[in-house]
């Protein structure tokens, strides 16, 4: 999405504007006396001549509403409902619509957005950024927190300050650490990532009622496809031609997408504006009409990143016109065009012959169904399942909790020496907290947020629970300059030093990557005196969405613990302060490799490759295929308590079914296609799981496979996970159904899924099992 151009530009005037609502918000409460209307059509209270109207029958099925209201269109109008900001036709009852609202971490005004903030709603929930989120490993949280939103969405449509279509979620890869909007992302492995998906698109869609024909608001899974390069020195993502093999992209950048469909059931699939392979991927058929809804079998619209038709002609030159633009993407199979471009075009494209007025009515039939579902042509939404929301339901008390517990649970543990963490309260009688990112606050929330109930800076969380004392070090993240002399000073006096450190959107943002994994400026030299310095526990924060090359902290002696936090959201202050003085036990695994700094010196980020390649010395991308040193791994994390894994059920054969007659029987055959009688193999993996620490904590189970080393196969995949929590000393048992063909499968260099025969190494941890898979 691009609103990053007017966000720099409006940044200042944006952060005033957050606190003086956040100060306005502490002083007043807001009244429900206050009162908009939602925009909705088919108010037959007040038109009455529309009851003879089919489409505002909803007796009839949705097919029948959408033939009926489309039909009744002229061209002018039709053309008028393919752009995001909808104009509406009065004589019809339909009232202008903005299809575009974001609800990436929470309800967001981002953009051209058509939610926005007032003295009725002055806030929304800000949940952690989705690559902290993702950390918990917790597929019912990220359902819970997408539930929350679209329950705090929906109230605000009911008093006019949100439209019911959300542009969220982000389910690109995060492919390489430099990446400005890796943080949008749950990481780097897909399985994973399609997990995380398909849980948040049913919190924010499913209803209450269980009906998949309905929708509590429409969800987007965005950005396809291949997408992950913003701002790299001079490659930029409007002319970026991401060269991805079949392999790579059936295997690494399409499942989360066919998860979001298949699985998941989203409303609505955003194509991106790189090409792929030489075609814009807002205009190439096979990835749209033939993949996503041909395929896939997608129940909803494809919309356009914002302006990425215009891209396609003006930056691009894919098309010598405008109008070959708008026809060349309407005929590939986009139905909506985010912004303008389609809506000045479209009649001149249908003039010219380049476009029939039949493809303009496939786009709406999709545009419509979906609104359908979404009873916005029900009437007053107030008689509708969710009339009865409005300002109370948003920023409850049991929504902000669940903010700060979604922050606690990802918060990742990465070093933590003997006697370090936790802190004890009663133990510590001054505390020094230090770095430029100890008392902020927009920071927290990275980037599409809106304006978030209230805010708890680190330095606010520590403050209430010891006393302390804080010191800048740098006056921002850039740390141009540091004052070295008052932080370590400080650090001398204290039991125990807190160093709050990394970035924020000055440095990795949408349109901006990163060009190296350090540390900005003086910030190491700032932590490795201020460790020398001090007398007791040194905990360095980190605050980012990429990782870091802190390889220097992690050798450090002196520097006893170090916590990845993310952007935790509007309570990250009060996570981080829990998991540090032991409310909370740590239990988030890293989402994505923190990789060297020597890794990116040689690895261009334009290389959209995923395997490895001798030939040039290319190392590969992320735990699936890198095999080189990092400074920490995916999955890493550390708990304060012990559990241990023992393998109670899991075969060490598996013999696959197979006609007398099939091919295979007579090759030497490395694999099998995955499809087919045999593929109705399934199996389970049993592990008992016990707590043998002296404290209580929540545990990520991560199932891992090493299959055969043909197709070019992984060096190691994620096939599941789950989250327990347990007492101390308390066991469970965990159990896993693994799917032969849908979770052992790899895929070979054509991009077809098979079954690779021989021995699969399962493990959890250090515990290691071996299955051999044969016909």
């Amino acid at each position: 999405m691009s609103y990053s151009r007017q966000t720099r530009r409006n940044r200042a005037l944006s952060s005033v504007s957050t606190l003086l609502l956040s100060f306005l918000l502490c002083i007043s409460k807001p009244s429900n006396a206050q009162s908009s209307s939602p925009v909705f059509a088919c108010d037959i209270t007040r038109n009455p001549s529309l009851v003879g109207l089919g489409f505002c029958n909803m007796k009839l099925k949705t097919e029948a509403r959408v033939s009926d209201l489309v039909g009744r269109l002229t061209l002018e109008e039709k053309i008028g409902f393919l752009v995001s900001q909808a104009s509406g036709v009065s004589r019809l009852g339909i009232p202008y619509y903005n299809w575009w609202s974001e609800a990436l971490h929470g309800v967001s005004n981002a953009g051209r957005s058509g939610t926005k903030f007032s003295g009725l709603v002055p806030g929304a929930t800000s949940f952690p950024q989705v690559i902290l989120t993702a950390a918990s490993f917790n597929l019912s949280l990220f359902q819970a927190i997408g539930k929350v939103v679209s329950t705090e969405a929906r109230a605000m449509y009911n008093v006019g300050l949100a439209g019911l279509t959300f542009w969220s979620p982000n389910v690109n890869i995060f492919r390489d650490p430099r990446w400005g909007r890796g943080q949008e992302t749950p990481g780097e492995d897909p399985t994973l990532t399609s997990k995380y998906a398909v849980a948040y698109v049913k919190g924010l869609q499913e209803t209450d009622g269980g009906d998949l024909n309905r929708l509590k608001v429409a969800a987007c899974c965005k950005h396809y496809t291949a997408y992950d390069v913003d701002k790299w020195k001079d490659v930029h993502r409007w002319t970026f031609n991401a060269v991805v093999n079949q392999q790579d992209m059936y295997d690494t950048f399409q499942p989360p997408f066919k998860s979001c469909v298949v699985d998941g059931n989203v409303a609505s699939v955003m194509c991106s504006y790189n090409q792929v392979n030489g075609k814009p991927t807002c205009a190439d058929p096979d990835l749209l009409s033939g993949v996503i809804r041909g395929q896939w079998k997608l129940n909803g619209y494809i919309v356009s990143d914002c302006d990425s038709v215009e891209v396609m002609y003006i930056n691009q030159h894919y098309t010598k016109t405008p109008e070959e633009a708008v026809a060349k993407s309407m005929l590939a199979g986009l139905d909506l065009n985010c912004n303008h471009f389609t809506g000045q075009h479209a009649m001149e494209a249908v003039k010219a012959g380049l476009i029939n007025e039949s493809a303009i009515d496939n786009a709406l039939t999709n545009n419509f169904a979906t609104l359908m579902r979404l009873g916005f042509f029900d009437g007053d939404p107030k008689k509708q399942l969710y009339g009865d929301l409005g300002p109370k339901d948003v920023c409850t008390a049991q929504n902000q909790e669940l903010a700060r517990e979604a922050a606690r649970q990802g918060i990742v543990l990465l070093k933590n020496s003997p006697g370090s963490l936790p802190l004890s309260p009663s133990a510590i009688k001054t505390l020094a907290v230090i770095g430029p990112n100890a008392d902020v606050t927009e920071t927290m929330l990275g980037n599409y947020y809106g304006i978030p109930c209230k805010y708890t800076t680190p330095l606010q969380g520590l403050k209430q629970m010891v006393s302390a004392t804080y010191q800048q070090g740098c006056s921002n993240v850039a740390c141009t300059e540091a004052d070295i002399n008052s932080a370590t000073a400080l650090a001398a006096s204290a039991d125990a030093v807190v160093l709050v450190m990394g970035i924020n959107q000055s440095i990795e943002e949408e349109d901006l990557d990163r060009v190296h994994l350090n540390l900005p400026g003086k910030q190491q030299e700032l932590v490795s005196e201020v460790a020398k310095a001090a007398k007791g526990p040194v905990v360095l924060v980190i605050m980012s969405g990429g990782g870091f090359d802190i390889t220097f902290a992690k050798k450090d002696e002196k520097i006893t613990s170090i916590m990845w936090v993310g952007y935790p959201g509007e309570a990250g202050g009060l996570a981080i302060a829990d998991v540090i003085f032991g409310r909370h036990n740590p239990s988030g695994r890293l989402p994505m490799t923190w990789y060297p700094q020597t890794y990116v010196e040689k690895v261009p980020m334009s290389n959209m490759n995923m395997r490895p390649d001798k030939t040039n010395g290319y190392p590969g991308r992320t735990y699936r295929f890198y095999a080189g040193e990092t400074v920490y791994a995916f999955g890493d994390g550390i708990s304060y308590t012990l559990f241990r894994h023992q393998l109670i059920k899991a075969p060490r054969f598996l013999s696959l079914s197979l006609d007398e007659s099939h091919p295979s029987r007579s090759l030497a055959s490395q694999s099998l296609d995955a499809v087919g009688p045999h593929c109705e193999s399934v199996f389970e993996v049993h592990l008992k799981v016990r707590n043998v620490g002296d404290r209580e904590g929540s545990h990520t189970v991560l199932l891992f496979t090493t299959p055969p080393a043909v197709h070019r196969s992984p060096i190691k995949q994620l096939l599941m996970f789950e989250k327990v929590r347990l007492g101390k000393r308390e066991e469970t048992v965990v159990r896993f159904k693994v799917d032969v063909c849908k979770d052992l499968s790899v895929v070979d260099e054509t991009g077809k899924r098979k079954i690779a025969l021989g021995e699969h190494l399962l493990y959890v941890g250090s515990l290691k099992h071996s299955l051999n898979v044969m016909f």
